[in-house]
């Protein structure tokens, strides 16, 4: 008797920790957008287990190490935060001119937006934005490693991050990080967005806090009072003005069969639309090949208590004022991500198992790393060659690395057969 009673005063104690995390996110997060003047093929499953958290991830950085789930078997899969807005200039680099903006407003063409069945058109390719192009995004990155920094404040997420104005008076975010897993994560995240030739990352770099260093002397005072620890690796990503939320397109969300190319309604759209569309696809496979759950995934788990969840922002992903997205936060991939992937598998096959059109290049990017199965090799190579901190930060370990290599197996086999259910029309 005296154990049910203990056991039910645990499960009770445990419930309103949980109120109390969720009540606090739903808070911080609104104090968030106020501050950042932000704008208040299978169908997603029902009856799915009930969430303890609006915003998971952080509660779930704020578990111990020693206390989080471990990396559990690795599922068959089915067929296979912060929102930053800064006034300025656009740092957004297209591809593309007037003519072509001019193309993403007017009216679809009489083709097809999908050829050979499961592939975005080659006339929709040629109007997506390149996004932050690798000229841009190195360039960037050469001046944010030697720029000074004089200004630490709030303004990218959670409090221990911080939003860095440089001496010409730009800005990135700079993540410090619960634990080194954030910072790698986002790190390794950007360079496989790389790999996979997707530009809708800011470009972003490493660099080790020293208040002796002419990059963060300025900020020495206000380091010591953060309580960041001297020589910690922190990533600094490009600060983008002017961007908005994103809400989750009606072809994703719970109540819809998911996106296909037979999808009723997909030849009607604008071409506007469809861009976006394709983006999302993007979107869809690299976070599950990076098991990031702090996006799309997280909305989904979110659905037994918040049926409405999907009519709001998604979480880490924004908009220029053109359309385009960006795809911000990424701490939550690879590392993180693998480590608690028993936790959210489920969700993630779901998500990726309502999709099934894709660009093309992706998809060959993908089908390159299933057939050469070198991307543990790649992406180190990429992260080595690029990085002058990647050995003081460290890269994935052996297990993880297998994870990334097993996922992108699985998106090739999703691939095929979408291929093979599709591929006919």
């Amino acid at each position: 008797m005296r154990a049910a009673s203990a056991n039910l005063f645990a499960l009770l104690f445990l419930c309103a920790v949980a109120s109390v995390f969720y009540v606090w996110s739903a808070l911080e997060d609104r104090l968030e957008r106020h501050k950042r003047r932000l704008p208040g093929g299978g169908s997603f499953h029902q009856g799915l287990p009930v969430d303890l958290s609006g915003k998971t991830f952080r509660v779930l950085l704020a578990v111990p190490a020693a206390q989080r789930p471990h990396l559990g078997s690795r599922l068959e899969a089915h067929n296979l935060t912060d929102q930053t807005v800064s006034a300025g200039n656009l740092d957004y680099h297209v591809n593309g001119d007037n003519k072509g903006s001019a193309q993403r407003e007017g009216p679809v063409k009489s083709d097809s937006p999908v050829e050979d069945g499961i592939f975005w058109s080659e006339w929709l390719e040629g109007l997506l934005p390149v996004g932050f192009k690798e000229e841009y995004a190195r360039s960037w990155r050469d001046r944010a490693r030697t720029y000074r920094i004089v200004k630490l404040e709030p303004g990218c997420g959670r409090i221990s991050n911080q939003l860095a104005t440089f001496a010409d008076g730009t800005k990135a975010c700079v993540r410090y990080g619960i634990n080194a897993d954030q910072v790698q994560g986002e790190t390794l995240t950007y360079y496989l967005a790389s790999l996979l030739g997707i530009t809708n990352l800011p470009p972003l770099i490493l660099s080790q806090l020293n208040g002796e260093s002419e990059q963060w002397a300025a900020v020495r005072t206000r380091i010591d009072g953060l309580q960041w620890s001297d020589r910690a690796v922190v990533s600094l990503t490009e600060w983008v003005s002017n961007l908005t939320g994103v809400v989750t397109p009606a072809p994703l969300r719970q109540e819809s069969s998911g996106l296909h190319p037979v999808l009723e309604g997909l030849w009607n759209k604008t071409t506007a639309e469809l861009l976006g569309l394709m983006q999302w696809t993007d979107l869809i496979i690299f976070d599950y090949l990076t098991a990031n759950f702090d996006r799309l995934v997280s909305n989904l788990f979110s659905l037994q208590w918040d049926s409405r969840v999907m009519e709001r922002d998604t979480n880490n992903l924004l908009k220029t004022p053109r359309g385009d997205l960006v795809f911000i936060d990424n701490e939550a991939g690879l590392v993180h991500g693998f480590r608690v992937l028993n936790m959210w598998e489920k969700y993630h096959n779901t998500v990726l198992s309502s999709v099934c059109v894709f660009r093309k290049r992706t998809t060959q990017r993908v089908a390159e790393l299933h057939r050469r199965r070198d991307s543990r090799k790649r992406l180190l190579e990429l992260y080595r060659d690029s990085e002058p901190l990647s050995l003081e930060l460290g890269f994935l370990s052996d297990e993880h690395a297998g994870v990334l290599q097993d996922r992108i197996d699985r998106v090739y086999k999703h691939i095929l057969h979408c291929k093979g259910k599709y591929g006919h029309l």
